[in-house]
């Protein structure tokens, strides 16, 4: 039996960005004639420079900012990772896993939050927290 009152636990509180262990994102990447491998599931020689990549992110961003849906979608048609064929979806993943910019960009943003474009070695991203 006991002899107290039970005392509740005060609500967790939800994991600020950037100290979480693993998180979820999924992702739109544009490659470009200088990614460290200039070919796709999509196309077998990418010959579009770096700026007309950032300049379809660009466009991207807006779409998907006036409307979140539409990130599956584009992320089905145009990203160039083999994640295109989920949506974008990455899974769950820790740190020392993907290239820097990427891993700092996904680790600082909170769930449901998107990313600015972030360069790797791999090409031009969009990173959408998911999880």
């Amino acid at each position: 039996m006991p002899t107290e009152p039970a005392i509740a636990q005060p609500p967790k509180a939800a994991e600020p960005a950037g100290k979480a262990d693993e998180i979820k994102c999924s992702h739109i990447l544009v490659k470009h004639k200088n990614s460290r491998r200039p070919s796709s599931w999509r196309c077998p020689e990418i010959i579009i420079s770096k700026a007309e990549a950032i300049t379809r992110l660009i466009e991207f961003r807006k779409a998907i900012i006036a409307d979140e849906s539409q990130f599956e979608a584009i992320a089905r048609k145009f990203s160039d990772c083999g994640s295109a064929h989920k949506g974008g979806d990455l899974g769950f993943f820790g740190r020392g896993v993907m290239q820097r910019p990427f891993e700092e960009t996904a680790f600082g943003l909170r769930i449901g939050e998107l990313s600015g474009i972030v360069e790797t070695d791999s090409g031009v991203h969009l990173i959408l927290r998911t999880g």
